[in-house]
């Protein structure tokens, strides 16, 4: 028999019973004028009430669906007197039952609590027929889900003592078989899947079975080492993580000590040069006065023979009236240079040796200070290169997820394996349109922009791939990756990688294997490609330092018979 039709007679049986014995005498009392006006078979209120000749009366549906059940047997009863009827008799409304159950049933009926409203997400209980329910269980045996009140019989009648009830399920058809429409209570070990008892029989005949509840024990057995494995990640990753968190407060302690020393140590420069600076001007004022000291007894001298030459040669005069000492001294070095006047005085030496030093000396200055700055840049560029992880292990734990989108995907390209592979094919895909979508290169992009501090590694085939990042825009569609001040990319082959950025190439000379680590500091500007051995060893191909404005999305470009599959965190 049907289990549903076994579930309906024994409520039928349970509700006689109340009636008779009088069960529940708080009910019966508040509804001792309703309850003529109820059907025995859905305990609700008559809806569309008809009345058999035996004098018993159902709702026109639920009379209905009980009578379609006998069908097979030619045989019609009432479900309370059991009289029977030969042929099954045509049904009529009783008009004043269902003039009285509607007004009962807009006046007096009560009104569910909230709690019990069916709303979204809920499921509903499957003998209520007025007004749908939510159901509160769901038991295994009946195959069905019950409301409060029609899940009374189950607590009450001995018939439903061995019926298990579990918590309300929507999903209640996933413990049936498709095939013989029997509850799933056999395991089936040999292909691994739950079975009913005909399927023991039937296909599954001679394999290794057991009862659903052997199984699990056999494999809770399993996840208690299972869980034994967790507690040792858990212990190992704590333990990391508290050593993680002692290196860290050393790098704090090591970075403050770093900063207060640079303070100090360009402090002390600073200070320095302001008592060179300070020293060094006071000592060309000393030797300038010095000079023009010197000068003016020259110039006294020379007075007087040129007072004396003036009267022989008017050419000499006018030479000796010229007093312009600053075109003298702006070339003085090419008096030197030039032949020795036939004069004994050494005025030029006298006056320009000491400015010739002091124009040297601040040159020399210059020169070294342009040295310390190349060597502040170096020490920055290393602090940057030690703050970079240096072992796959350390890498690994700013692993990031990432999935390729099929909204931008050239038509050439398949996309696979939940969306982590993809692979140039022959035949194009018929993927709908999207303005994000590539159309002029074999290229797709990832769905999530990274903005923080990530990794990720990619394993390609083929000819060439490439791996990139950018912004998101619509000149990317008029571009290939690396030819847009908005992209960056790594160009893969087999004869050797270039990375590329502004259409601009430059050549690694290092060989790139076939996996490949992306290594993003978004916030400090620093972009960096690895290629990663077999055995875990990182090789940098390229770092780029720059300034990230925007959120960067992983990209790919895949040329014909190639592939990348993004790899998975580990």
């Amino acid at each position: 028999m049907d289990p549903s039709e076994t579930t309906r007679k024994r409520l039928e049986d349970f509700t006689r019973k109340r009636k008779s014995k009088g069960a529940v005498k708080k009910m019966a009392e508040s509804w001792k004028e309703a309850e003529p006006l109820s059907c025995s078979i859905c305990l609700d209120i008559l809806r569309s009430p008809v009345t058999l000749h035996c004098g018993h009366s159902y709702c026109k549906d639920c009379i209905n669906g009980y009578w379609d059940q006998e069908d097979h047997r030619g045989v019609y009863s009432c479900p309370q007197c059991r009289h029977t009827f030969i042929p099954r008799p045509v049904l009529n409304k009783n008009t004043v039952l269902a003039d009285l159950a509607g007004k009962m049933s807009e006046a007096e009926a009560p009104t569910p609590p909230e709690k019990e409203v069916v709303g979204p997400g809920d499921v509903e209980c499957d003998f209520c027929t007025v007004k749908k329910l939510k159901a509160v269980k769901s038991c295994l045996v009946c195959l069905a889900s019950y409301c409060a009140t029609h899940l009374q019989p189950h607590y009450e009648s001995a018939a439903f003592k061995r019926h298990k009830l579990v918590e309300v399920s929507a999903s209640i058809q996933e413990k049936i078989c498709s095939k013989h429409d029997k509850l799933l209570e056999v395991y089936c070990r040999s292909d691994g899947q739950c079975i009913c008892l005909l399927c023991v029989m039937d296909e599954h005949q001679g394999h290794d079975t057991v009862s659903a509840a052997a199984e699990r024990k056999e494999k809770q057995k399993q996840f208690g080492k299972k869980k034994q494995r967790y507690q040792q990640g858990i212990q190992e990753k704590e333990k990391q993580l508290r050593q993680l968190r002692q290196n860290m407060k050393a790098l704090q302690c090591s970075g403050d000590a770093a900063v207060d020393q640079n303070e100090k140590a360009f402090a002390e420069i600073v200070q320095m040069a302001e008592k060179r600076r300070c020293a060094m001007k006071e000592l060309i004022r000393v030797q300038v006065k010095a000079a023009m000291s010197r000068a003016e007894a020259f110039v006294d001298r020379l007075e007087k023979d040129i007072s004396e030459l003036r009267k022989g040669e008017d050419d000499l005069k006018q030479l000796s009236m010229t007093e312009d000492h600053i075109h003298f001294l702006q070339h003085c070095q090419s008096i030197f240079d030039g032949p020795e006047p036939d004069m004994s005085s050494d005025l030029n030496i006298h006056l320009h040796t000491p400015f010739d030093f002091v124009t040297k000396a601040i040159s020399n200055a210059r020169d070294e200070m342009e040295n310390m700055s190349k060597v502040i840049a170096e020490i920055s560029e290393t602090i940057q290169a030690d703050s970079d992880p240096k072992t796959r292990q350390e890498f690994s734990l700013y692993s990031c997820h990432l999935s390729l989108d099929p909204n931008t995907a050239f038509e050439n390209l398949l996309l696979s394996e939940g969306n982590s592979k993809v692979t140039w094919i022959k035949k194009a895909q018929k993927y709908p349109y999207h303005p994000q979508r590539f159309t002029k290169y074999d290229q797709v992009l990832c769905s999530e922009g990274l903005s923080g501090v990530c990794y990720w590694e990619v394993e390609w085939r083929g000819s060439r791939v490439e791996v990139a990042v950018c912004y998101k825009g619509a000149e990317l569609d008029e571009s290939g990756f690396g030819y847009t001040v908005q992209s960056w990319c790594i160009s893969l082959s087999n004869i050797g990688c270039t990375f590329w950025h502004g259409g601009s190439p430059t050549k690694i000379s290092n060989h790139c294997s076939s996996t490949v680590g992306v290594y993003l500091n978004h916030k400090v500007g620093s972009l960096s490609f690895y290629s990663v051995s077999e055995s875990g060893q990182m090789m940098l191909l390229h770092r780029v330092h720059t300034t990230f404005s925007q959120p960067l999305y992983p990209g790919f470009m895949v040329s014909k018979g190639a592939s990348v599959r993004i790899m998975s965190p580990k």
